[in-house]
């Protein structure tokens, strides 16, 4: 089909791999459009994950929540990928939330439809195998960032990097609970940073 959605998931995947047409039908069977209010959930803390979305607008963060309180760990803007992936491949519980932060539109498909293209085309194995080495990257840059990093170097890395976006986008509250820190302090960080 020649939906522009459509092209814009398969645009994204051949960032990893080139798809034949026929590897491309192997996963445009299996693709839904869904939208999600702003609030809404695509993932749930509790309940098995069973899909993988592609944002195609809005914006998404997800999180964990401890003793009540929400830790934002990562947001999701237009064209990425969005799942509740350890959740996915492992078939328990997910540990995170996934919010729209507003109106969402997205591209969804079963993960079980990705394992099972695992199975018969190498092209998808190898685009499981390099999104999951992307994954691990990310994981670990962020990682290392909240463990060797102060707060205002990681504020400056979100100033200065490739996350303008979070900037500016996504509100003070979250950026400040992205950062591991209070509102107050981001306040005083974003201060002296102007300076």
């Amino acid at each position: 089909m020649d939906i522009p959605e459509y092209k814009k998931l398969r645009a994204a995947i051949e960032r990893f791999v080139t798809l034949s047409s026929e590897d491309w039908l192997l996963l445009e069977k299996a693709l839904s459009i869904r939208t999600i209010k702003k609030n809404g959930l695509f993932a749930t803390e509790g309940k098995k994950a069973t899909e993988v979305g592609f944002l195609l607008e809005g914006n998404m963060r997800h999180y964990y929540t401890k003793d009540g309180e929400e830790k934002t760990t990562y947001f999701y803007f237009e064209n990425h990928f969005v799942a509740a992936y350890i959740s996915c491949i492992t078939q328990q519980p997910s540990q995170l939330s996934i919010e729209a932060l507003t109106d969402c539109t997205m591209l969804v498909f079963p993960y079980q439809t990705l394992v099972e293209l695992y199975a018969i085309s190498h092209t998808w194995e190898r685009f499981g195998r390099l999104l999951a080495e992307y994954l691990a990257i990310g994981l670990e840059e962020r990682m290392v960032a909240l463990l060797m990093q102060t707060p205002e170097e990681r504020y400056r890395q979100l100033l200065e990097g490739n996350k303008q976006k979070i900037i500016e986008r996504i509100p003070q509250h979250l950026i400040a609970s992205y950062l591991g820190i209070t509102p107050v302090s981001l306040s005083r960080i974003r201060n002296r940073t102007i300076k």
